[in-house]
């Protein structure tokens, strides 16, 4: 069966939640029903920054992006933060996850922005190899503190 991919829209919700939240588990976070709610409304609101793709394989999602356009000290034109990314287990290998990358870069381009960038965990190496092959490791340490 053919792999689409489009916007997640309102009818998506109960397909789009699965994803958010087998991301969520697979980084070992729970995040609030009102953190929940709250990225859902960003999403559908055409006036937020952040867009939500869906990789459907018929009737069924099987892998979900979320891509942030922002603004940049080193540009004009925004950048684009990927992000999540997740593919449903048994659609791993398959390219999904390339395609819905491959799309967030059309997306970010069309939209003018002039880079895409993306963290993950250092542990994550299965999706490490496929991001060594769709884009540079610059070799920055990300630091926070939460406030």
């Amino acid at each position: 069966m053919p792999l689409t991919l489009r916007p997640a829209r309102a009818e998506d919700h109960a397909a789009w939640l699965p994803l958010w939240q087998a991301y969520q588990a697979f980084y070992n976070v729970s995040l609030s029903e009102a953190v929940t709610a709250s990225t859902w409304a960003r999403i559908l609101d055409e006036h937020e920054p952040i867009h939500a793709t869906l990789a459907w394989q018929g009737a069924t999602a099987v892998g979900l992006v979320h891509y942030i356009y922002h603004r940049s000290c080193w540009s004009i034109e925004n950048s684009c933060y990927l992000q999540d990314l997740i593919v449903s287990e048994g659609q791993r290998g398959q390219g999904t996850g390339r395609r819905l990358i491959e799309h967030v870069y059309q997306q970010a381009k069309a939209d003018g922005c002039v880079k895409v960038h993306w963290l993950t965990h250092e542990t994550n190496s299965t999706a490490i190899g496929l991001y060594e092959q769709v884009a540079e490791r610059p070799g920055f340490i990300q630091f926070r503190k939460a406030i």
